[in-house]
């Protein structure tokens, strides 16, 4: 599938952002335009409950602590909640979206114009964006930003220290994903390209093949395939990487240690860490699905 124009990545936000997974907690969007949530509500970031006509949702995703959780509503506004101590949240005048993205301490928007727009910490320039056009994606790390072109290049702002940053190779790609120190490419050709920190194996994606979909978490990386099936490598301490006995899988989301999995029927699995009950999503229903 070829990379699409803007207007056209507005009609399917929904479908790509049904679920998140943040630092601690899970976000699912249902069918009805209303959000759900599990797990660490220390800094507010599961206050969604009064949350309505929302098309999709984001969470932060540090990998020490603290986190926010954003929302983007079918008319392109923005709603936040949860950690504010860098401005991440401060998103009340934001219009005419079609994407959101959630770093540690930024946030980040997709205008329908395709500019990209920024609030949050900027001390790593991560969200020194005003100046990208043409985007059709974007998504943040924990010191940096990336951003899917229409022409399937890739550009990146932030921190580059371990290489996170040097896709400047990069050529028809179909997705990003943006984890602590690494960022991870879908090719339109099903494979997958990583760069950066890889002291946990989070990058050996090279023999992966046949993917639709990416997913970065902190130290581990997630692809789903196109049978349903989910794989994963990386950082597997808490059992985040156990996916692969999941099927029916339709969208993947990775947090700092835990992985989450909508499936073709609504309902959502998640592994991994769940000292803070963001794995307990059994009783979820009714997930928005792609495609609707």
């Amino acid at each position: 599938m070829e990379t699409v124009e803007p207007k056209a990545y507005n009609s399917q936000v929904g479908a790509l952002g049904a679920i998140a997974a943040g630092y601690r907690q899970t976000i699912g969007l249902k069918s009805d335009g209303t959000v759900v949530a599990a797990g660490d509500n220390k800094y507010g970031q599961c206050d969604v409950s009064g949350w309505r006509g929302m098309v999709a949702v984001a969470a932060g995703n540090a990998h020490t602590g603290n986190s926010h959780t954003i929302g983007l509503k079918s008319d392109g506004t923005v709603a936040a909640v949860g950690w504010n101590k860098h401005n991440q949240c401060e998103v009340s005048g934001w219009r005419d979206m079609v994407s959101v993205a959630a770093g540690w301490r930024q946030t980040v928007g997709l205008k329908s114009d395709g500019t990209v727009v920024a609030v949050g910490r900027n001390n790593e320039g991560q969200c020194e964006v005003s100046g990208w056009r043409d985007m059709v994606a974007v998504t943040a790390g924990d010191w940096h930003t990336v951003g899917l072109k229409s022409d399937g290049t890739v550009t990146t702002a932030g921190n580059n220290r371990y290489g996170q940053c040097n896709i400047s190779g990069w050529r028809k790609m179909r997705a990003v994903a943006a984890g602590y120190l690494h960022t991870v490419g879908l090719k339109t050709d099903g494979t997958v390209v990583a760069v950066g920190w890889n002291k946990r194996d989070q990058c050996d994606v090279s023999g992966w093949h046949d993917m639709v979909a990416i997913a970065a978490g902190s130290n581990h990386t997630i692809g789903l395939k196109s049978d349903g099936t989910v794989v994963a490598v990386g950082w597997n301490e808490h059992g985040q990487c156990n996916t692969s006995d999941w099927c029916d899988v339709v969208a993947v989301a990775a947090g700092c240690a835990h992985t989450v999995g909508l499936k073709s029927d609504g309902t959502v699995v998640a592994v991994g860490r769940n000292n803070e009950g963001q794995c307990d999503v059994s009783g979820w229903r009714s997930i928005l699905l792609p495609g609707k």
